[in-house]
């Protein structure tokens, strides 16, 4: 330290250089001294800082910058006032960056894991609460009868907000205001500010709150759970204490014991009008046509007899005979005869019998052997279980249970499909003897009624004779079944008619289990449909199947929708041309071949046209080789090579390429049909 002279009197020196203005003067001394030096001379204690007056810059070198439109923070070059900066110590958040800084691998740098997320303790810890079992022993120096009290509490520490409250149960009849001993508030620890956490309570220590000294116990399951997931190793719980005083209340003051002077008299008297109900079933299913049967046992007190009564249930078949064995006292053990005593008698004196039946030979629970019948007693009435509490201290009066277990669900195993009829019906037949028919969607047959989707479908098959079959298929939206007609074909050696009944065609791949149906959105220009192993291709559709679409396109998807619009685009346009204003295409060479462009592309969906054999046959009717045919000829001959001539763009090509109204220039015809 340098300059202690003026460190000691500035601190403890005379009286009177050290008030006034000899402070000043000697302040500005020292820091002249010491404005060559790099840090002050005195130590940093009151009465010894000293303030430069010279220094009228106080202001803050800017530690916050932008680059590339980001702020960041920046260690200061110059101190306050711009004084030099001798060294730049890192601030702590810098301190923590370089403590968690990892080596830099060879695909980048280290990533930290993302901090979890923070739970405030008052929803970690709502209505969770620790409980501890203690007693506290206060002195009673006024009475002759006890020199202390016990008296039990349960502390209750709130994990939400570690508060604590005391609570004293209410004992009866005990003459002290017991309840709330401590409200529910922050208990202080010591006189330094702190308050007690639940890291101070463990089974077996004393804790002392306001000047009363509380011994711990013991604690709750959900108490010792929490302590020892957070760490904490509990002590063994001991046993409570109680207070001598109030046992002692609990005892009786005198216990006479006096000889019995019971006799039938008093029995009568005394317990007159009050029976024993037990409820018993007799096990008779070793006889044939046995079964168990349930009883009632009645246990007259006033007399020792017993009477056992059935319990009839409604069209049970039996005889409506309400007493078994009647009001009598039966014999529990004989005395043992001779062999000569003669067996038959008509009543039992009180001779032949060693040991009657009394009320401790019947227990919940236990089987009893009446007159040569083994009953199982299962449950009693209240006023039974009292009197057996009372009387003989028994408290076990579990009621057994005794109903019969049903039996075993067996699973019911479907057969496998034979083929025959429709799945659903078929299926029926498993579920009852006479079969129901299932259940049909009536509103949607009401909505749906004579709404029927066409579609022209082609065989596909290796048959040549085969891929010039033309089929009608029909969907009915009423009941999602499928219908298939042939158009007859003269001189084809094929009998058309109905192909396939109405039904419901399931898509390949679908089992019994899962079926799945076609429907109208599986149908789509050129699509191929498996029906019971017959492929079909779909060629052609009814414009009222695209109007039905188009009027309810949130039920199909939208391929299926555009596949349609595409098919009738051609022969809209054609419509529209020829609806129109404007002319219909004439017998110029530009429009003629404008025509065949879109005939060719519409024909394209037909994929079993031969465009050869329509040409080598339309050539071997032309026998001049004029290149002019006759019209109905023309027809009929494209009819058998399966064009479709019904087609609006093929229709009007053949008005475009007629000579009249009986020929047709059939050389412009087969440009649409190249080679």
């Amino acid at each position: 330290m340098r300059a202690p002279r003026a460190g000691a009197c500035a601190v403890g020196g005379s009286p009177g250089g050290c008030h006034g203005d000899g402070v000043a003067l000697r302040g500005r001394s020292a820091a002249a001294a010491m404005s060559s030096e790099r840090g002050p001379a005195l130590p940093f204690l009151p009465g010894c800082a000293f303030r430069d007056p010279t220094k009228t810059s106080f202001h803050r070198s800017q530690t916050l910058g932008y680059k590339n439109g980001f702020a960041f923070s920046r260690l200061p070059t110059v101190g306050i006032g711009g004084e030099r900066l001798y060294v730049n110590q890192l601030s702590q958040a810098e301190l923590d960056e370089l403590s968690n800084t990892r080596p830099t691998l060879t695909y980048g740098q280290a990533r930290q894991a993302p901090p979890s997320g923070f739970i405030p303790a008052h929803v970690a810890f709502d209505k969770k609460i620790l409980k501890f079992d203690a007693y506290f022993q206060e002195d009673v120096p006024l009475s002759t009868e006890e020199h202390y009290r016990i008296r039990q509490v349960g502390i209750y520490y709130y994990l939400e907000d570690d508060s604590i409250c005391v609570i004293e149960p209410v004992v009866k009849n005990s003459g002290i205001p017991q309840g709330k001993l401590i409200r529910r508030h922050r208990v202080p620890k010591n006189d330094r500010g702190e308050h007690y956490h639940w890291k101070d309570l463990n089974r077996g220590m004393d804790i002392t709150m306001y000047g009363r000294t509380y011994h711990i116990v013991d604690c709750d399951p959900f108490t010792q759970a929490f302590l020892e997931s957070q760490g904490i190793e509990l002590n063994q719980p001991e046993k409570m204490v109680f207070d001598p005083y109030t046992e002692m209340r609990r005892m009786p003051l005198r216990m006479y014991i006096t000889p019995s002077d019971f006799d039938q008299l008093k029995q009568f008297l005394t317990y007159d009008k009050q029976v024993l109900r037990f409820y018993a079933m007799w096990d008779d299913t070793n006889s044939m046509f046995g079964e168990n049967r349930p009883y009632i046992i009645h246990y007259y007190l006033a007399d020792d007899t017993v009477e056992v009564r059935e319990v009839h249930k409604h069209n049970d078949g039996r005889d409506p005979f309400p007493v078994l064995i009647r009001r009598q006292r039966l014999p529990k053990t004989f005395v043992e005869k001779q062999k000569t005593f003669p067996s038959c008698v008509l009543e039992i004196s009180d001779q032949e019998v060693l040991e009657w039946y009394t009320a401790k030979d019947f227990a919940v629970g236990k089987s009893t052997t009446l007159l040569g019948r083994n009953f199982f007693i299962y449950d009693c009435d209240e006023f039974t279980r009292n009197f057996y509490r009372d009387k003989f201290g028994i408290t076990d009066f579990q009621p057994v249970d005794i109903k019969e277990k049903p039996p075993e669900e067996v699973p019911q195993v479907i057969p496998p499909y034979n083929g025959y009829g429709f799945l659903e019906d078929s299926l029926q037949n498993c579920f009852s003897l006479f079969p129901k028919p299932p259940r049909k969607d009536i509103i949607k047959m009401l909505e749906n009624d004579h709404k029927v989707l066409r579609y022209q479908v082609a065989l596909e098959s290796p048959n040549p004779e085969d891929r010039k079959r033309r089929f009608i298929l029909s969907y009915f939206l009423s009941n999602d079944m499928i219908s298939i007609y042939e158009p007859p074909v003269r001189n084809s050696g094929i009998i058309g008619g109905k192909y396939l009944g109405k039904t419901r065609v399931a898509k390949p791949g679908s089992t019994t289990d899962n079926a799945i149906y076609y429907g109208p959105s599986d149908f789509t220009i050129g699509s191929t449909i498996e029906v019971f192993g017959h492929r079909f291709v779909i060629t052609d559709a009814d414009e009222y199947v695209l109007n039905y679409m188009e009027s309810n396109a949130e039920r199909f998807p939208a391929a299926t929708l555009q596949s349609l619009r595409d098919h009738f685009r051609p022969r809209q346009v054609v419509e529209e041309t020829a609806k129109s204003d404007v002319p219909a295409l004439g017998t110029s060479q530009q429009e003629l071949d404008e025509l065949i462009v879109r005939v060719q592309e519409e024909l394209k969906l037909h994929n079993y046209l031969n465009n050869s054999s329509i040409r080598e046959a339309l050539l071997r009717c032309d026998k001049d080789g004029s290149g002019v045919l006759d019209k109905a000829k023309f027809l009929s001959l494209c009819n058998s090579l399966s064009v479709p001539t019904n087609a609006v763009l093929v229709n009007k090509l053949i008005e475009l390429c007629s000579c009249g109204e009986d020929k047709i220039n059939y050389r412009d015809f087969l440009k649409a049909f190249p080679s």
